[in-house]
């Protein structure tokens, strides 16, 4: 009998506990259930994104603080053509050409029609200063601005640059209300931050979408000659261009740019210039009226893997300088040909993009401290740059990379074959390609009659002799230093397939 009792004792217990568990303690807490309305004094919860960045903000927060910075921009371009005088549509006609034939030209004369475009822009100062797109008004003859409190705003055009596809744009007048969008820090973002896309597509007002950032320091893209995009999957449509990418405590860390789509259409991939290369763009533009960019004086290209393996490295980390200019800020500072460089200023440099940007957006006059590895050792060098000219920027053009050797024939470098091939006066030794066979692994990595081969195994070559003779020498892989059209560049090939 006692036993039965402390079973139903314990029984009677478990429901006592699983009873307070239910009605929420002794702390007076309410059972909700799934269904019923929340109780009056419930307070409501308002979730923020899963940033610590946001401090509270919500979503519609940042985005209502942003919307008053970004504008809607509407320019306007003169196209001039040709026409055909009197005939109009009638020449395109089937049956009209038939009597006249196909290759009938009527008398020419210069028609004039006028093409309208939209984008977006961000305002970024107290004084009116908007960055845009250069795509967006690139030969406009006018430019209105148009706020999103719809005040409309002529705009001048303080500069532009097609190099980035960025321009900057001053409107004047009262801007009572709108607050300019403060600038982030754009090497601050990373993988899966979660950023705003603002702009006014199709001209139909403002819109807000959202998504992350799915890359940073996107080069080779071919949008631009320099390139060091973010990436986003925040949609950027037709007409988003030149409008804000913000960051979740709504600052402006890039400049909307492009999509990447196969149908016209927004596929998930969109691009913006980072906000620290559009405000050196911006504050170059505004100050000098033109892009003063730094200048190194090099020669660049990709370090291969099998490149990194000539030079005994493990990987290919750095880029590879295949030439010094003379009289360069590289040369003077001390920089050779075959210098690996890692690092320019304590920031790593991966591929030769990176390098460009790097040393573009520090300025002519900057004093920069490059780290190269050289025969094995790590070396320092403190480099004054110059300034990047018209010239010197298709100098700066980053080498194609070529990886194998095999099928040539060479010839000397003489007075016929520099003739043959207009070979450039400063190239005054080495031995000149003359064919390469289709289908060999020299043709497939871009090998082409009028190459001058001047070092093998990082030994100059005079003649086809000393050619012949460094490539018998070579142990398996081996370096070559070619030149074409006056620019160097390096190939690794295997001596035992040349």
């Amino acid at each position: 009998m006692s036993r039965i009792w402390r079973i139903w004792t314990a029984l009677a217990i478990g429901v006592a506990l699983i009873a307070l568990g239910c009605s929420g303690g002794s702390d007076g807490g309410q059972e909700l259930r799934v269904g019923e309305p929340a109780p009056s004094d419930t307070p409501k919860v308002s979730l923020p994104l899963p940033d610590p960045a946001f401090a509270g903000s919500t979503i519609a927060d940042v985005a209502e603080r942003s919307v008053q910075s970004v504008v809607n921009i509407s320019s306007e371009k003169v196209i001039l053509g040709q026409g055909p005088e009197g005939f109009g549509p009638f020449l395109n006609d089937p049956f009209f050409r038939h009597f006249f034939g196909e290759g009938f030209r009527f008398p020419q004369v210069p028609r004039e029609r006028r093409e309208r475009s939209l984008g977006s822009g961000v305002i970024v100062s107290g004084d009116g200063i908007v960055l845009t797109n250069n795509h967006v008004i690139e030969g406009s003859k006018a430019v209105r601005v148009a706020l999103s409190d719809e005040r409309e705003f002529d705009a001048t055009v303080v500069g532009t640059d097609p190099q980035t596809d960025l321009a900057v744009l001053r409107i004047e007048g009262d801007l009572e209300g709108v607050d300019p969008l403060p600038l982030g820090d754009s090497d601050r973002l990373r993988l899966g931050d979660v950023v705003l896309a603002i702009g006014n597509p199709f001209g139909v007002g403002q819109t807000v979408t959202m998504g992350i950032i799915s890359a940073v320091g996107r080069a080779n893209v071919g949008i631009a000659d320099y390139e060091d995009f973010i990436q986003t999957d925040a949609a950027i449509n037709p007409g988003n261009s030149g409008g804000a990418l913000v960051d979740t405590e709504g600052n402006l860390v890039g400049i909307n740019t492009a999509i990447l789509s196969r149908s016209g259409g927004y596929q998930g991939i969109g691009f913006a210039v980072p906000s620290n290369m559009a405000k050196h763009i911006m504050e170059s533009l505004v100050k000098e009226g033109r892009v003063v960019r730094g200048f190194l004086g090099v020669a660049i290209q990709d370090l291969t893997p099998e490149l990194a393996d000539s030079f005994g490295l493990e990987d290919t980390q750095g880029v590879l300088v295949a030439d010094v200019s003379a009289g360069s800020p590289a040369a003077d500072a001390g920089l050779e040909q075959g210098d690996i460089v890692l690092r320019i200023d304590g920031q790593r440099v991966g591929d030769p993009g990176r390098l460009r940007n790097l040393v573009a957006n520090a300025g002519a006059g900057a004093e920069v401290a490059i780290d190269v590895m050289r025969d094995g050792e790590e070396r320092r060098f403190e480099v004054k740059l110059g300034e990047l000219k018209g010239e010197e920027q298709t100098r700066a053009r980053v080498a194609k990379r070529a990886d194998t050797l095999r099928g040539l024939e060479v010839a000397p470098l003489n007075a016929s074959t520099r003739r043959r091939f207009e070979i450039p006066s400063q190239v005054d030794e080495g031995v000149v390609i003359v064919r390469v066979a289709p289908d060999t692994p020299a043709s497939q990595a871009g090998l082409r009659p009028g190459d001058v081969v001047i070092e093998v195994g990082r030994r100059r070559v005079r003649n086809v002799e000393e050619f012949a003779a460094r490539l018998r020498e070579a142990d398996g892989r081996t370096l070559l230093l070619v030149s074409r059209e006056g620019n160097a560049l390096y190939v690794a090939i295997d001596a035992a397939q040349s």
